[in-house]
């Protein structure tokens, strides 16, 4: 059974991270664990608040900034004050959002962080280099980043999760957490394989009597196959699921399943069979982060164990 103690919602106050607050609210009160709500005060950022972008003495700058985040958590608190869970609260000063993050995530033992994947400055898509990015690729915790739409659909009409697998020891990790989150959420799982096609022409590979199309229908055979097996044995809820099998780059794939599906979550490894304890610039995980249409949950390959 997952367990999560501690969840962190990192918020700018933005309309991304106020739809993020939704599924951090709801998984807080599904697991009794404390939220804690942090905001980064960036002192060398433009103030939000100031049309002009005119900056007084920084003594001045850092004080207004803590009166708006003081004020703005305290009407987060103020909505949320009658949940069951436990609420914290915390403005901290740093040089970059990013690094303030995972700062808090190692102080404060956090399980779990929910966040939009950009706010202010950022355009609707995920860029290299930004703060969800980069809580992505180097927190310890699995991480639950959200895209702003214009009409967020509602915890209860969440009924579809993704979990693109490779059959390596990481993507089951993730299964098992697609289970937990699919019993949470009511909703059936998507188990999606992705056959990479090899770079080089079918001739290369002399001593097979099948076709191309043959080869590729046998190993599709054989990845259903493998996915009933893992679904079997992957510890879990019973909860509804499909499996299909697809061909091209996973991480495309993945995105282009999520679309066409109406996909609404996806669950995913941040490492998959080539390992290396780093979740590097280009990866699936990365880039499923950045393509994907729906929320996408990142499951620590690497990180700290919650089942």
């Amino acid at each position: 059974m997952m367990r999560i103690r501690r969840i962190l919602y990192p918020t700018d106050f933005s309309d991304t991270a106020k739809q993020a607050l939704m599924h951090a609210l709801f998984l807080a009160e599904q697991f009794e664990a404390e939220l804690h709500m942090l905001h980064a005060i960036i002192l060398h950022e433009s103030d939000p608040r100031d049309p002009d972008q005119h900056f007084p003495e920084p003594s001045d700058i850092l004080n207004r900034l803590f009166e708006i985040a003081d004020s703005e958590m305290a009407e987060l608190v103020r909505q949320n004050e009658s949940k069951t869970f436990s609420l914290q609260e915390a403005r901290v000063r740093g040089y970059s959002a990013g690094e303030v993050i995972l700062e808090y995530i190692q102080e404060h033992d956090i399980d779990l962080v929910v966040m939009g994947t950009h706010g202010r400055r950022g355009p609707a898509r995920l860029f290299l280099g930004s703060v969800a990015e980069e809580v992505v690729r180097h927190a310890s915790c699995p991480v639950l980043t959200l895209r702003q739409t214009e009409t967020p659909e509602t915890i209860e009409a969440l009924a579809k999760i993704l979990v693109p697998v490779d059959f390596s020891s990481y993507s089951k990790d993730a299964l098992s957490f697609a289970k937990e989150l699919a019993a949470l959420y009511g909703a059936g799982l998507q188990v999606l394989h992705t056959i990479e096609e090899p770079a080089y022409p079918y001739f290369y590979t002399p001593g097979s009597s099948l076709s191309p199309v043959e080869q590729l229908e046998a190993l599709r055979e054989k990845a259903e196959e493998a996915l009933d097996e893992l679904l079997a044995e992957t510890p879990g809820p019973e909860v509804p699921a499909e499996r299909f099998v697809a061909t091209g780059r996973p991480a495309s794939e993945i995105a282009r399943f999520a679309e066409d599906r109406g996909s609404d979550m996806v669950v995913i490894a941040t490492h998959g069979l080539t390992g290396l304890e780093r979740l590097l610039v280009g990866s699936t995980a990365e880039q499923v982060v950045r393509l994907a249409p729906c929320p996408v949950f990142t499951v620590k390959s690497f990180g700290k164990s919650l089942i």
